[in-house]
């Protein structure tokens, strides 16, 4: 198959690959080499939910097995993962190339080992955008094929159509200098990396940040990196998912069962993490269920967020994830409950809030009207 030889002369002579699924499920198998060298310091000790924020340290999660809080507030940058196999290293989030050009010369003082794939965990700029980077230095970009979907959905300047999310961006240093990049190894349920000492499975659970997530699972270290699809604060944009169908997507998670959970956006944390998440949406869905029953107008059930964050702020399992994102948040799961948007934007709003937490910027109604019931970063100030 042409895909097979162009990943063996990616990967180079000292790895045998097969690709007898990928249509299927989509398995992806390395045989180890010869030996390996040291892959880094003893494990950390496990952090809890709520642990404080390291932001710009690697952490290593088991021998070989590493996790990287990225800078959210000054770059815009995802959290990165990455596993240190026989013969190369699987980085887990593209990241934007200035995120890339963060982790890659720290991958490169713990292994000589070159960096061969990239998993973007979904289509968004700061999971995605940074292929380009590792293309250049010898990856292959590999994604969900619902993740190539969705980008071909928002990405259109790329696909021959109006300028899209990437032209957007190029507001961005980092994204002018670059181009866009589409993941070329895609799978679409699993995809398996294994060396006989480390294995990654790549899974597709279903919708849940966006249509296209994707996750990283080690069984033998039971450690799960889980992109935005599981985030340990208050990062949850819901613009492009679905909250009825990513508390089920939460649900196949926690049936892995997963000791580490390595988040898109906040701290590593134990496994409650997805449980808390889960009770999240939970608590947004049964909330947007009540303002359809209760609230006959979007305008009255707008004017209930409030007291349904003060309901939220009240649970500590939860009240970490209330954000900028809220009032879309409740929006959203009010339209999933059969109600019509709120009168104001407040989509939009929230968008333009993703964008500004990642060092971009949109010309929304936003900036014309100022942000819906004084929520967001103006009122944050």
């Amino acid at each position: 198959m042409a895909i097979s030889q162009q990943l063996v002369k990616r990967i180079g002579t000292g790895a045998a690959v097969g690709l007898g699924a990928l249509g299927v499920a989509g398995a992806l198998w390395l045989r180890p080499a010869a030996s390996q060298a040291g892959t880094g310091s003893a494990p950390d000790t496990l952090v809890p939910a709520k642990a404080p924020s390291r932001v710009n340290q690697v952490k290593t999660l088991a021998p070989g097995v590493f996790f990287h809080e990225g800078d959210l507030k000054g770059g815009g940058h995802c959290n990165n993962g990455w596993v240190v196999f026989d013969d190369y290293v699987l980085v887990v989030d593209a990241n934007f190339p200035s995120g890339a050009q963060v982790i890659l010369p720290k991958i490169q003082g713990q292994t000589d080992r070159p960096v061969r794939f990239a998993f973007d965990t979904h289509h968004h700029g700061d999971h995605a955008y940074g292929n380009q980077f590792w293309v250049d230095n010898g990856a292959v970009p590999v994604a969900t094929a619902a993740a190539l979907e969705e980008m071909k959905k928002y990405e259109t300047g790329y696909y021959g159509g109006k300028p899209g999310r990437w032209e957007e961006a190029k507001g961005r240093p980092d994204i002018a200098a670059s181009k866009l990049q589409p993941p070329t190894l895609l799978f679409p349920k699993e995809m398996h990396f294994d060396d006989g000492k480390h294995r990654v499975e790549l899974h597709y659970l279903g919708v849940a940040h966006t249509r296209g997530d994707g996750w990283a699972w080690l069984p033998k270290e039971r450690i799960l990196f889980s992109g935005d699809a599981c985030v340990n604060g208050p990062y949850n944009y819901t613009g492009d998912g679905n909250i009825g169908d990513w508390i089920k997507t939460l649900e196949a998670a926690q049936r892995l069962k997963p000791r580490i959970v390595a988040p898109g956006h906040g701290p590593v944390a134990d496994g409650t993490l997805l449980a808390d998440q889960r009770l999240y949406f939970v608590t947004l869905r049964d909330a947007g269920k009540k303002l359809v029953t209760t609230h006959r107008s979007p305008a009255a059930a707008m004017g209930q967020v409030n007291a349904v964050k003060a309901a939220v702020l009240k649970n500590p399992r939860i009240s970490r994830y209330v954000g900028d994102f809220f009032p879309a948040q409740v929006e959203k799961a009010y339209t999933e409950a059969g109600g019509k948007p709120f009168p104001k934007k407040v989509s939009l709003a929230a968008r333009s809030l993703h964008a500004d937490d990642h060092c971009l910027h949109l010309v929304t109604d936003l900036e014309k009207y100022g942000p819906p019931m004084g929520w967001g970063k103006a009122a944050a100030k």
